[in-house]
């Protein structure tokens, strides 16, 4: 009985088809060792080697000095995320204490220039891969508050120490407690790429809360940031080659007017001449040449057909590692229509949006944090009442709106979803970047000022008609009553 039933068993195991999955990018053939050849298994702290860093911050660098795509592409993206540069609004306190609050802590960040440090901050992001900014006091600040950033370069966080270079929990000029947290940062006193280094490499030691360190964290256990545009810097070497050696081509063909050529065969029949030699020729005359010589002019075939399509290509998939659409990146929309504008415009804006909320999370409400801290020290600053620990300090940001294509359009759909109540005054006004009470306090004294002056404010297209049609109506029936009358009284 056993055997009878094992043997049946193996029979079925062996008739039983039997399924191999494998992944066609997992095998090894000739091209594809060729082509995955630089692929490996590092960390991302050793991937990201001092070394690698260092030669990509370098060769970026390079491309956004001397390439005006990388330049402006850079530009574009700090302007669209920073902006102007952000709003705050305290949603945690009355409305007088509210405004004094975002009064003071404005006249602040104009005071230390922040709308500027932040476009350096997301510029340095795109460029160097990393962005560092030190908490400092600066007495000759105008406001009662004399915190102040100070902007550093990625090279000077770095460990010079050879002591620290073992630490387990340090990565190139960072360390970090048991839990992976920061606890402490190296920074050199002196930039290294300067010729006049006084200290050396001295170095001093910050505690974590007092700097900011912006990057984008691609992998797991990464800590710190290469550049954004690192997968495009061999498409912009590739785009300035190109565009060289059309350029070469071009002068070539138009500096040689033209060039002596023969059809006979070798040690054929055709009168010798010295070779490289050059002829001058004259306006309206005509020439004769060697007996079985010709004079061919040489065509001035580039740039090709071809090298505008070649470059945008090229713009298109530099653009792409920065979710920005091509005729943002290029400056040029003359191939989109309305509707592909939009539609190509979408993708960039969610992403605007994603790197403005990181940057108030990294950075703009630890400066507003450190900023409070300070505040609540100076006597006579701020109100008693926000002196306390229990005091509330729930705030938002806002940032400039995105301007629509077409005004009139959305101001229609704005006026359709706040009739159809699927949205709220705070979401339009925030969609702008204005706050939605100071936007209507301000309206408010409008109104009362135009009231006081006799002022009035012409009414709206569809009053004037909604009034135009009541008043035709009301004729109507007028004229319709008088009728009656007549009808009856005849």
């Amino acid at each position: 009985m056993f055997g009878w039933g094992k043997k049946k068993t193996v029979e079925a195991r062996k008739s039983r088809p039997v399924v191999r999955a494998r992944y066609d990018a997992a095998q090894t053939s000739g091209n594809s060792r060729r082509h995955w050849d630089a692929a490996d298994g590092l960390s991302a702290r050793a991937a990201n080697s001092p070394d690698v860093r260092r030669t990509l911050r370098n060769r970026s660098r390079y491309e956004v000095a001397n390439n005006s795509y990388a330049k402006g592409i850079v530009l574009t993206l700090a302007n669209d995320v920073i902006g102007t540069g952000p709003r705050l609004q305290m949603t945690g306190l009355k409305p007088e204490a509210a405004r004094l609050v975002e009064n003071e802590f404005m006249n602040w960040t104009r005071a230390i220039n922040l709308s500027e440090k932040l476009h350096t901050l997301r510029i340095a992001r795109t460029q160097d891969g990393e962005a560092f900014a030190l908490f400092s006091n600066n007495p000759s600040l105008p406001t009662p508050v004399t915190l102040d950033l100070r902007l550093i370069e990625a090279e000077q966080i770095t460990t010079p120490d050879p002591r620290l270079a073992g630490d387990p929990r340090a990565i190139d000029g960072i360390r970090f407690d048991a839990y992976g947290s920061p606890v402490e940062y190296h920074i050199l006193k002196e930039h290294p790429g300067d010729t006049h280094l006084g200290t050396g490499l001295g170095f001093d030691r910050v505690p974590a809360n007092a700097i900011l360190h912006d990057f984008r964290r691609e992998r797991p256990g990464q800590e710190r940031g290469i550049p954004e545009i690192t997968p495009a810097l061999p498409l912009f070497a590739m785009l300035r080659d190109y565009s060289l050696a059309t350029l070469d081509a071009a002068k070539a063909a138009a500096y040689f007017a033209g060039i002596l050529y023969t059809d006979a065969p070798p040690n054929g029949e055709a009168t010798d001449i010295e070779p490289m030699d050059a002829l001058e020729l004259e306006r309206n005359m005509l020439l004769t040449m060697p007996g079985g010589w010709k004079l061919g002019q040489v065509k001035a075939e580039h740039p090709t057909a071809s090298y505008s399509e070649f470059k945008k290509e090229i713009l298109n998939e530099i653009a792409r590692c920065l979710n920005m659409p091509f005729n943002v990146a290029a400056g040029n929309s003359s191939g989109y229509n309305y509707a592909s504008g939009r539609l190509d415009h979408q993708t960039y804006f969610k992403s605007i949006r994603v790197d403005q909320t990181h940057v108030e999370t990294v950075l703009l409400n630890r400066i507003f944090e450190a900023w409070v801290n300070e505040a609540v020290l100076i006597e006579g600053y701020l109100p008693q009442r926000l002196r306390t620990v229990s005091t509330d300090w729930s705030h938002q940001w806002f940032w400039d709106g995105v301007e629509h294509v077409d005004p009139a359009k959305e101001a229609t759909a704005q006026k359709t979803r706040l009739e159809s109540h699927t949205t709220t005054l705070a979401d339009e006004y925030a969609k702008k970047g204005q706050d939605w009470e100071t936007a209507l306090r301000q309206r408010a004294k409008e109104k009362e000022l135009m009231d006081e002056l006799g002022l009035t404010a012409a009414p709206p297209k569809e009053v004037e008609e909604e009034k135009e049609n009541t008043n035709s109506a009301d004729d109507e029936k007028q004229s319709s009553d008088t009728e009656k009358e007549t009808t009856d009284a005849a």
